[in-house]
């Protein structure tokens, strides 16, 4: 189905023959938001299609219900719908026991430049704004090894284990909740694009292919069609689905104003100063009947202004200290020095990289901050994998200060510790995933800066943060 700025396809590849994955692209809940969903059935030849028209079909009667304020719940509630109809079908049908189904969910809400999402299993979930970034997380053994740095992205495409997952729908009648189904929200931009795509996809191309076609001067359709055929020609071995949307919204632009700047005052040498008369300009009333008294006005004024640059000048030289330094001599300034994982860590935030990983191959890591990390990133992910970020003892201010350029920045599975203020924001694009602040005064710290002098309007909005248990 093709739209202005959503569209889905899905293909039975090269190999299969037959097609279980399916997919939902269509506006709901009074058309406010476009639903994207890709669906992929596991579970046997008929299982998998049995299993991906049941969760199509229950997530589809569910969105059909009036809106709600709270969108992750709207989309938990489709999860469990889903979920209850495909065990519902193994427990009644015997050849279906081993049925299940993954799947990735988003609502976008365009007017308000949002979306939300819910995932389960390895389908996936990107954005596109200046770089492709992965946006769910693959619940799998190989999914986790890439996540955190230990497989690169081709050797985890071919990896023996690959399409193993760890979770996914149907396989226990309680098994939803907010625990079990990844889930989230971001800033929807205007011109940012959405792709959501089953395994088929991902297995056969990598990112640097699937941005050269989503950068493409073409059309949803025409880029969802590109996507197929690309992962056709390279193998086909599985089936393939693709879902686009896209915000149609014309970027915003802001005219860079050109900042004040002083006036550049040129230094006078003494010889100059000695030569050189001040100059004064006397408005004299051409109606009065005589200049004489202004005349004797100006010599007195020339005459003081004189007497007062000798007198200034022989002061600051009787005054200059000898030990104290001339101002063309060079002024040492000593510089920080941060350790070798804080440096590390500031230099991967400065290359502007969309995903910075924490943990290396030894696993998570212990980072002693001893200054604060500037994040100015238009959007980053910063992945601890259990990292701990801790305060030097002498440092007082925040691990990170997150600046107004930022537009998104998700952090995930981090500790941070000891820290007078563990978070300093300057904007609302801070989003938490299994974080933990440990002995931190002040966890968050949110900064609101207005010109000086200015009357405001409006109002401070409750920012949520669910509690999703302690160590």
């Amino acid at each position: 189905m093709a739209k202005t700025n959503f569209f889905g396809i899905t293909d039975t590849g090269k190999v299969r023959t037959n097609n279980e994955d399916t997919f939902i692209a269509k506006r709901v809940l009074n058309n406010r938001f476009i639903a994207a969903c890709v669906i992929d059935g596991v579970g046997g030849y008929e299982g998998g299609e049995v299993a991906a028209r049941l969760a199509h079909d229950a997530i589809i009667d569910t969105l059909k219900s009036s809106p709600s304020d709270d969108i992750i719940a709207l989309l938990l509630k489709a999860f469990e719908a889903a979920n209850e109809r495909i065990f519902k079908e193994r427990q009644a049908n015997k050849d279906n026991e081993k049925m299940a189904c993954v799947l990735t969910l988003a609502l976008a809400d365009v007017a308000n430049n949002k979306f939300y999402y819910a995932h389960v299993g390895d389908t996936r979930l990107y954005l596109y704004r200046d770089s492709l970034v992965k946006v769910s997380r693959d619940q799998s053994f190989v999914g986790f090894l890439e996540d955190s740095g230990r497989l690169t992205e081709e050797a985890a495409m071919r990896h023996p284990k690959r399409n193993e997952i760890n979770k996914a729908l149907g396989f226990d009648a309680q098994i939803i909740s907010k625990d079990y189904i990844e889930t989230g929200e971001s800033p929807f931009l205007p011109g940012d694009l959405l792709l959501l795509c089953s395994d088929g996809l991902t297995d056969m191309i990598n990112n640097n292919a699937i941005t050269t076609i989503l950068v493409a001067n073409t059309s949803l359709e025409e880029k969802g069609k590109a996507l197929i055929n690309a992962a056709n020609d390279a193998g086909g071995k599985d089936n393939i689905t693709a879902v686009l949307v896209w915000n149609d919204k014309s970027p915003m632009k802001h005219e860079a104003t050109k900042p004040l700047t002083a006036a550049k005052v040129e230094p006078v040498s003494n010889t100059e100063l000695k030569n050189t008369s001040p100059s004064i300009t006397v408005k004299v009333d051409k109606k009065s009947g005589s200049s004489v008294p202004a005349l004797i006005f100006l010599c007195i004024l020339l005459f003081a202004a004189t007497v007062w640059l000798a007198y200034k000048t022989f002061w600051a030289k009787e005054a200059k200290p000898e030990s104290q330094p001339s101002s063309s001599q060079p002024i040492s300034v000593t510089k920080k020095e941060r350790n070798v994982a804080e440096q590390s860590l500031l230099d991967s935030l400065n290359s502007n990289a969309r995903i910075v990983y924490l943990a290396d191959s030894t696993g998570p890591q212990q980072i002693v901050i001893s200054d604060s990390l500037i994040i100015q990133t238009d959007s980053v992910h910063i992945v601890g994998n259990g990292s701990t970020l801790r305060s030097d003892s002498l440092f007082k201010g925040p691990s990170f200060l997150i600046s107004s350029s930022c537009n998104y920045v998700l952090l995930d599975s981090i500790t941070f510790e000891n820290f007078d203020v563990g978070l300093l924001l300057e904007k609302e694009v801070l989003h938490l995933r299994n974080v933990q602040f440990i002995n931190c005064r002040v966890p968050i710290q949110y900064q609101v800066l207005f010109p000086n002098n200015t009357l405001l309007n409006g109002r401070i909005t409750d920012t949520i943060f669910r509690k999703t248990g302690s160590k």
